[in-house]
Parts: C-alpha cells; sequence; structure tokens
C-alpha cells in the first residue's frame, strides 16, 4: 500500500526499448522508490507537484485531469473496495493550499517516455534548460521558486500540448451549428438523446427522428453508453442529417485513442456533424460479458475538448501538422451535478470549459435543491457566462427503472419521496411523467439555465408530451444542410 496515494489499480508501465543496463537498475530503483511512496506506474511524465502529491494514475481510468461523473466521497465507482483517487487529490490540496493548481490542463502520457525514468528525463530536461541561477541564489527561496516555475512548466508541458490554466474563447464569432446559434440567441432551447438501434435497420431510428424533429433543436446519439456496443454515433448522426434533425455525436474515449478521436472529429466535420459531446465514457465493467481486460483510458474527456479544440481554432494535429480546412466544431460535455462534492465538481466544470467545452449536458436531475448548490459553486468561478447548461431531464417510467438508477448508475441521485411515489402509484408511467414536470417546472425558471436536456431511456416517445404539457418553446425554424450539398456549396 503506497504512503501518500491510494493503491494503484494496474501494474506498472514498462518500456517497450530497452534502456543500457546501469538506466535499467536506475529505473528499478525509482520504481521501487515510487512506488512505495505513491504506487507509481512510471507514466514517464509525473505530474505529482500539480495534484497534491498524489499519483492520479491510481486511478482505475488513469484520468489525469479530474474525477469521472460516477465519483464519489465513499469509493471508486469501478472499485468499491478503493477510495477515489481525486477525491483524495481533491481533499489533499485543500488542505495544502493547492486547488488552484488542479485547473492545470495536463497533458496524455508520451508512450514513448512510459516505463522510464522520469527522474532521468527531468535531469536531461534541466541540462537542456537550466534553472539560470547563481550558486549562491539557491539559497533563496523566492529566487528559487520564480526559476522552477517555468522550468517545471516546460517539462510537464512538452511542446505539443502546452495545456494551461486560462479560458480559450472559441476564435470565431458567428455560430457553426444550429443549436449554438438557439442558444445564442437566448431562445430556451430543447436536445434529446435517442437510442442507436442494435442492428443496422434504420426504421425504427428513423420513425423516432420524424417524433422528434419539430420539438428540438438537436438529438444527441448515445455511443456505446454503459459499454453495451450498438449503432455507432457517428453512423446515426449522419443518418439524422439525412433526415432533417440536427445531430451531437457522442465521442467517448473509453473505446479509442488519441487518434482515432481526431479522426473521427475531422469525419464528422466532413459529414456536416459539427455538434460533438467529448466524454471519458462509462467504464467496461458496466458492459455485458465477456468483457475485456480493463486498460487505461488513453485520453479524458478534458484533453479530447483541448486537442479538438485546438484542430479547430488552430489548425493543428495533436503531432502540430498543420489542418488547411479545419474542422467546425460546436465542442460540449457532460456535467454531474450529483457525483461530487459540489465546490469539487464545480471545479472539473470549469476545467472543461477552460478546455473548450462551450455547452455542458447534466446527468438526470432529481433533487432540484442538491442542483441549485451545484449550480452556485460553478457561479462562483464565474463560467456561467462562458458556457450553456443545459439540465437533463429522465422521466421514470417504472419502479425497477427507479430503482436501478438510484442504486446502479453513477452521478444519479434520486430522492426518497420520488422513490416512495413511484413504488406507491397505481400507474407509474403517469407518475413519472408527474415528477418530470415538476423538475422541469422548476428548472425552467431557474436562472443560469440555457434549456433541457431530455435522456428519455428506451421511451423517446413521451418527450413531445412533456415538452408540449410543460410549456417548453418549441425550437427556431431552421435547414440542416445534406452532406453533398455542402461539399457542391
Amino acid at each position: 500500500m503506497p504512503i501518500f496515494s491510494p493503491r494503484r489499480s494496474q501494474l506498472p508501465l514498462y518500456p517497450y526499448q530497452r534502456d543500457p543496463f546501469f538506466v535499467r537498475i536506475f529505473t528499478a530503483i525509482e520504481r521501487m522508490i515510487k512506488s512505495l511512496l505513491f504506487g507509481c506506474r512510471m507514466c514517464g511524465r509525473c505530474i505529482l507537484e500539480e495534484t497534491a502529491f498524489i499519483c492520479p494514475m491510481t486511478c482505475p481510468k488513469g484520468l489525469r485531469n479530474g474525477p469521472c461523473g460516477g465519483s464519489t466521497p465513499e469509493h471508486c465507482y469501478v472499485d468499491e473496495t478503493r477510495p477515489c483517487t481525486w477525491y483524495k487529490i481533491y481533499q489533499r490540496a485543500e488542505r495544502i493550499n493547492r486547488l488552484h493548481r488542479l485547473l492545470a490542463i495536463q497533458a496524455p502520457i508520451d508512450g514513448r517516455l512510459s516505463g522510464h525514468s522520469s527522474w532521468i528525463s527531468l535531469f536531461k530536461h534541466w541540462r537542456k534548460h537550466p534553472l539560470g541561477l547563481h550558486f549562491r541564489d539557491i539559497f533563496s527561496r523566492k529566487k528559487l521558486k520564480q526559476a522552477w516555475k517555468p522550468f517545471l512548466y516546460a517539462y510537464e508541458q512538452p511542446i505539443w500540448w502546452q495545456g494551461d490554466a486560462a479560458y480559450h474563447a472559441p476564435a470565431y464569432d458567428e455560430p457553426i451549428s444550429n443549436l449554438e446559434r438557439s442558444l445564442h440567441s437566448g431562445h430556451f432551447t430543447i436536445t434529446a438523446e435517442i437510442t442507436p438501434p442494435l442492428s443496422v435497420t434504420r426504421k425504427n431510428l428513423q420513425r423516432k427522428i420524424n417524433l422528434l424533429r419539430d420539438f428540438m433543436a438537436a438529438a444527441n446519439y448515445t455511443d456505446n453508453a454503459s459499454s453495451i456496443p450498438r449503432m455507432s454515433s457517428l453512423a446515426c448522426a449522419a443518418i439524422s442529417v439525412e433526415n432533417g434533425l440536427e445531430p451531437v455525436m457522442q465521442l467517448q474515449a473509453r473505446d479509442r485513442d488519441r487518434y482515432a478521436i481526431q479522426a473521427d472529429a475531422i469525419g464528422a466535420a466532413a459529414l456536416n456533424i459539427t455538434n460533438v459531446l467529448c466524454l471519458s465514457g462509462d467504464h467496461l465493467n458496466l458492459g455485458p460479458d465477456p468483457t475485456p481486460y480493463p486498460l487505461q483510458n488513453d485520453i479524458d474527456s478534458i484533453q479530447m475538448l483541448w486537442m479538438l479544440r485546438r484542430m479547430r481554432d488552430d489548425g493543428i494535429y495533436l503531432d502540430k501538422r498543420e489542418i488547411k480546412d479545419q474542422p467546425k466544431l460546436f465542442l460540449g460535455a457532460a456535467a454531474s451535478p450529483h457525483a461530487a462534492i459540489p465546490r469539487y465538481e464545480a471545479i472539473r466544470e470549469e476545467k472543461k470549459v477552460n478546455a473548450g467545452a462551450q455547452f455542458l449536458q447534466t446527468q438526470p436531475i432529481f433533487d432540484y435543491n442538491r442542483f441549485l448548490e451545484w449550480l452556485e459553486a460553478v457561479d462562483k468561478r464565474n463560467i456561467l457566462d462562458k458556457v450553456y447548461i443545459l439540465a437533463g431531464i429522465t422521466p421514470l417510467k417504472s419502479p425497477r427503472m427507479t430503482f436501478h438508477l438510484a442504486e446502479e448508475v453513477p452521478g444519479v441521485v434520486i430522492p426518497q419521496n420520488f422513490i416512495k411515489r413511484m413504488n406507491e402509484a397505481s400507474d407509474p408511467q403517469e407518475e413519472g411523467v408527474a415528477i418530470a414536470l415538476e423538475t422541469i417546472e422548476k428548472l425552467k425558471n431557474t436562472p443560469g439555465i440555457n434549456g433541457i436536456h431530455f435522456m428519455a431511456i428506451y421511451w423517446e416517445d413521451i418527450v413531445p408530451r412533456l415538452i408540449l404539457e410543460s410549456g417548453l418553446p418549441l425550437p427556431q425554424k431552421h435547414t440542416v444542410i445534406a452532406p453533398n450539398e455542402q461539399a457542391e456549396a
């Protein structure tokens, strides 16, 4: 058990290219010491100083920029026998006054450095970029600190990444999608989630698109949610464009490395799919058997936002290659108001907004008072004027569904009075509709909320009724350009 970090979930990394013998001996000693102290996995680019001296690589997902949406104070949702690594980081950072250090957007690991000695790497970096101090200045704490910060930044943030803690506004002025145009105009905007089909048949998907097309600005298509394979979000989004409903393509990092994510983003933009929701993805342990061995994510949702924003605004791939015709992307992220303590969760939302998130779609809201605590914490970080928030609504269909959401879905909290109402209702579906309408009424009159995002799991037919009975505004008239029309233009 490490002294300063939770126990790691996976074994240390080893290099795929062997070092000279004496370097391997030195690396083995470093691995032993850092494993004992921090549960080190030898990622090759240590960021302990930025994470309150707790190694984020002990997280089962290997998230280097904050917790997942299923984090809780009690335990890790992937492995309930261990604490959440990022809760420990937040708690210690708060105790030693380092919460502000957590806003820096950390780079994904470099495979060429993984398994190698970070001490040797740091020494080589110092040889190229010495601190520039006279010998007498080493004993001056002020001068040493001034020299150390830029030196450490250059080490932790390689030239291909250069992450920081600043807000990066979009490098364009006019909205690039109908969803963005609706939000930008101040119109209370409605989106909804459509579950992709399990087969190649389009019929039911097209029926749902036709059902919802006149009621919302855009529709989300999930990307193997709960680790269950379905028709890809990219394919569903392309079909949605063909059928006149603007899509929000979900892009999750669990099943993709950095290369696949960049390729999918370019492909989506070429198909006139401009709204992209960036997700880390549900863990593999939620999926059906047999499950693959759960390796850690290559990148997380915050790194994905940073990477796609730079592709759009700076016209560069991660490896610094130029993109002549840059993709047009309206970038979004998920928010989980009920997962972490609000002041911790707000740090995560600010980091996403700084990285490039322009809209946030939240997990289902049932506990309105707790949602307000999260919203207040987000407001204190001065980001409500930089991001559009679409509050999540999931109509409850049965007591069994209510129990499943409350007990088994990370980041969802359902008050006991709602559970009781669903269990005692003579018609659970009507009771679920009533609960949804009550929540919508509160949310649509809440300052800081820009719209509603419906997640009617396998019950998309109920969404039009909820919109009409709640008095939510219908979408502004718009036209979706088919891919072939865009190409001709």
